[in-house]
């Protein structure tokens, strides 16, 4: 019997899909998904019978989990560097392809998005959350830092919300992606299939028919001490001011970024805050750069072994302390 493909992309009346197909692993990103997906953009870019792309995950779980993170390490661990170049360069060139598509591209996202999945998605024209939709960036907590196109897009949310969700991995449910401007649009769970219909006949035009009013934004309650923290010109200033709000959410935030790789934290910071000023092509080249130093460090390998491989929960950090971190020599040639 064939292999099951991992990526179904077909033609459908005004549209081409792209369906994600790797359910068992929460349709997580490996090279031949991001190049079939790369080959179904350029094959319909000039096709006048598609109209716009709509891309989105199989299984119920997941839209995309992000990129094949154990294989990255299992990569870094056999000093096969240029398979992971060549992974990650062709999921950077797939985002900056998104990013410039000269037709809609529509992302459907229902379950999990993180990371990889929300190159394939925030990128584009239409970002469609469901309320089982869940966006996040949870680099830091396995040693790496956003990338993907983030460090662009991160330091353009409204006020410090990109810096907080950067640096603390923070989960966002559908309905806040789209405050925070991680989606465009909010449809409930129970309509998605028929949107997903309306579009093959409608085009994007559909979207009109099927958006739902937001409810209120769950973060409304920290959003100005987010951004009275997560503007601080350090992640030094960042912790002093978190433990001068003395609330609940800034005793868990805190402790969140104590848990998280300390020097993925300042990494993190650094290209974040550096990408403000960037292009979002200048924004990839820099975490190529980057990623191909930081997968090599031990946090990387450590981070994916506790929270990926053995599930541990228990990495252990080298070093431990954010105080005795130092961001320095990657990101002097990474952000330059």
């Amino acid at each position: 019997m064939p292999a099951t493909p991992t990526v179904i992309c077909r033609r459908d009346g005004r549209i081409g899909r792209i369906l994600l197909n790797r359910p068992a692993a929460l349709n997580a990103l490996d090279l031949p998904m991001i190049e079939a997906v790369q080959a179904a953009l350029d094959g319909w870019r000039d096709d006048p019978h598609v109209h716009a792309v709509a891309i989105e995950g199989t299984g119920g779980r997941a839209f995309c989990a992000g990129g094949d993170i154990r294989a990255i390490r299992d990569h870094a661990l056999a000093g096969n560097d240029a398979a992971m170049r060549a992974f990650f360069t062709a999921e950077y060139a797939l985002n900056q392809t998104i990013a410039f598509y000269p037709k809609p591209h529509v992302a459907l996202i229902d379950g999990i998005c993180m990371g990889g999945g929300i190159g394939l998605s925030v990128h584009g024209t239409v970002r469609v959350a469901t309320e089982a939709a869940s966006f996040a960036m949870p680099e830091t907590g396995i040693g790496l830092f956003p990338d993907i196109g983030a460090t662009f897009i991160l330091p353009r949310l409204p006020g410090a919300l990109g810096m907080y969700l950067g640096l603390t991995g923070a989960r966002l449910a559908g309905a806040d992606a789209a405050h925070a401007g991680l989606a465009t649009h909010f449809v409930p769970r129970a309509h998605l299939a028929a949107l997903s219909a309306a579009l093959a006949e409608e085009g994007v035009a559909a979207l009109a028919r099927f958006a739902a009013p937001l409810p209120p934004f769950s973060l409304a309650p920290h959003r100005a001490a987010i951004d009275r923290c997560f503007s601080e010109s350090s992640v030094p200033a960042i912790l002093a001011a978190l433990k001068r709000e003395r609330s609940e959410w800034a005793e868990q935030t805190l402790a969140t970024l104590r848990g998280a790789s300390p020097s993925a934290v300042l990494w993190s910071f650094e290209i974040i805050r550096r990408g403000a000023d960037r292009t979002l092509p200048e924004c990839l080249a820099a975490e190529l750069v980057l990623v191909m130093q930081v997968t090599h460090h031990p946090d990387f390998i450590e981070g994916v072994r506790a929270m990926v491989v053995d599930k541990d929960r228990t990495p252990r950090w080298q070093p431990a302390r954010i105080e005795d971190a130092e961001p320095a020599p990657l990101l002097d040639h990474a952000s330059r």
